[in-house]
């Protein structure tokens, strides 16, 4: 017998609901670390904060390597045994996380937790996706939540380690993960989802190739700035590894009956320029250094403080949220939306460059964590459903990976990398730029050591006002080629009376609605998959 639910048949459908809403808001936040808490993780571990940078990029490298073979593993085992046995398996890992002082455990920790929560989350997709119908309102709906829980988590693991200390959030994840493996394994039932499948067809040195090319990345992104980048051996070596890693994984895809990525999908027009919008995309998100520095180092909030501020983006989440479930369910063209979320992000930008002063009030950062709220938001939604758009579902799992390490960890890494090398420089010429005014009669010697803590927060100050400067240029360019670009709209059509002349009007209009009906056939067995 199979059964392509989650629960036994005798538990009734709002507790179903409501069983998986709890499992959605305690898997989908949970990570190696947290970026609310990395501080306390650096003085409670004594080791440097790029090694936690490193796990927390290990978490969605271990989510896009599962990618490819998730669906295999859901046919292969029952749906009950699978679940529990990830649950445990991830509480047990959030407990060795509060128990070590070794950063290099948490690093292999977020690995796994990244490969084992995704094969939860694949799991809570399907029946979502029966219930809501439609792809692209289920994107709204569940990137929201995913994203607010996102929010939530981070505040409160810094509130965790504020008020006790950094342990007590990944124990209090650990015990969440227990109660929810108890409580599945009554309500859940013993049932496979479908027809057995082997797993023996699984290329497990292809994955492992995949894990090194992106781990290497990491540590290149993560320890750059810290080694001086190719003046160090060592990120010289982690990058000739990585592209290495690539290599031999590209040319084993090419050998395999089964591979296990496919490059097929990224000929696709929409691919392509999905691909482009998500790593602009990546430009925007990648400011919440930028932003950390400012709130932290200029304005010298602490880490609870500066974790409020993630708060204020949900309700720009939400409204995105709403925005997006009421654009797809009236089936409104994608440009605007997309354009919409572009904008949120170059106002939040705008905004962030004329509020570089020491006087900027708690109360300001209202608005512009508002409009990255909505910006990070809609864009995740109208993007990723117009990148995996008019897909098969062999080609979809078969690239997903590449695409979601390419959308959460390469365009970030690439821009937090660059907003640090750039930080770092031109602080370095706004001190040279200062030291004008540095002279006898301005700043006397007996005065130097008062003011220099004033200068170097100018200095930074005028470092990321100069980044954010470059970033609404570079927006306003993306605001172009949003508006200019088809997003899938036929660019030339016949009029309306050639059809009607030649007789062929109600025979077109039957043929587009049978072709309308059976591609959101499609669409309702992909989006599961995803």
């Amino acid at each position: 017998m199979y059964n392509k639910g989650l629960y036994s048949d005798w538990v009734p459908k709002p507790v179903q609901l409501l069983l998986i809403v709890l499992l959605l808001a305690v898997v989908m936040p949970i990570g190696g670390v947290y970026t609310g808490n990395i501080s306390y993780l650096v003085s409670g571990t004594g080791a440097m904060t790029e090694y936690f940078m490193w796990a927390n990029y290990a978490t969605t490298i271990g989510m896009g390597a599962c990618m490819p073979v998730v669906l295999r593993i859901k046919m292969r085992f029952k749906v009950r045994d699978k679940m529990v046995l990830l649950l445990v398996l991830l509480g047990l890992l959030s407990y060795i996380n509060s128990t070590t002082l070794e950063p290099m455990i948490f690093i292999f920790s977020a690995l796994l937790i990244g490969f084992m929560k995704m094969m939860v989350t694949i799991e809570l997709f399907l029946p979502l996706m029966v219930m809501i119908g439609n792809r692209g309102m289920f994107y709204g709906m569940f990137y929201t939540f995913v994203l607010v829980m996102n929010q939530v988590a981070a505040y409160y693991a810094a509130e965790f380690a504020l008020l006790y200390n950094w342990q007590q959030f990944y124990i209090f994840t650990a015990v969440l993960c227990f109660i929810l493996a108890l409580i599945h394994w009554i309500f859940m039932h013993d049932k496979y989802f479908a027809l057995k499948v082997p797993l023996h067809y699984i290329d497990w040195l292809s994955i492992l190739l995949f894990i090194s090319t992106f781990m290497f990345s990491a540590y290149v992104y993560a320890f750059g700035r810290q080694q001086d980048w190719l003046n160090s051996k060592n990120i010289i070596n982690a990058s000739i590894a990585a592209f290495v890693s690539f290599a031999l994984l590209s040319i084993r895809q090419l050998t395999l009956k089964r591979p296990y990525l496919s490059f097929k999908i990224f000929t696709k027009n929409n691919v392509q320029h999905g691909l482009f919008m998500l790593f602009w995309l990546g430009m925007f998100l990648g400011t919440a250094s930028l932003q950390n520095t400012f709130a932290v180092g200029v304005l010298g909030y602490d880490q609870l403080t500066n974790a409020r501020l993630s708060m204020l983006m949900i309700p720009g989440i939400i409204v995105a949220g709403i925005i997006a479930v009421i654009w797809f369910k009236k089936e409104k063209p994608l440009k605007m939306y997309i354009f919409s979320g572009f904008a949120g992000m170059i106002g939040y930008a705008i905004i962030m460059y004329f509020s570089m002063v020491l006087e900027f009030n708690y109360d300001n950062w209202y608005l512009p964590m508002f409009l990255k709220g909505y910006g990070m938001c809609s864009l995740f939604i109208s993007i990723w459903f117009y990148t995996l758009d008019k897909l098969e579902m062999d080609e979809m799992l078969a690239a997903i990976g590449l695409v979601l390490v390419w959308r959460t960890f390469l365009a970030v890494g690439i821009f937090s990398t660059l907003y640090s090398w750039l930080q770092y420089r031109f602080q370095i010429t706004a001190i040279g730029d200062l030291a004008v005014y540095m002279d006898g009669m301005t700043v006397t010697p007996q005065n130097v050591m008062a003011n220099m803590k004033a200068i170097q927060l100018n200095a930074i100050i005028i470092a990321t006002k100069k980044i954010f400067g470059f970033i609404v240029l570079i927006g306003l360019g993306i605001l172009l080629y949003v508006a200019t670009h088809h997003f899938g709209a036929k660019r030339f059509q016949y009029f309306r009376f050639v059809r009607v002349l030649g007789g062929k009007s109600v025979i077109a209009r039957r043929r587009l609605r049978e072709r309308k009906k059976l591609l959101e056939e499609i669409k309702d067995a992909a989006g599961p998959a995803m």
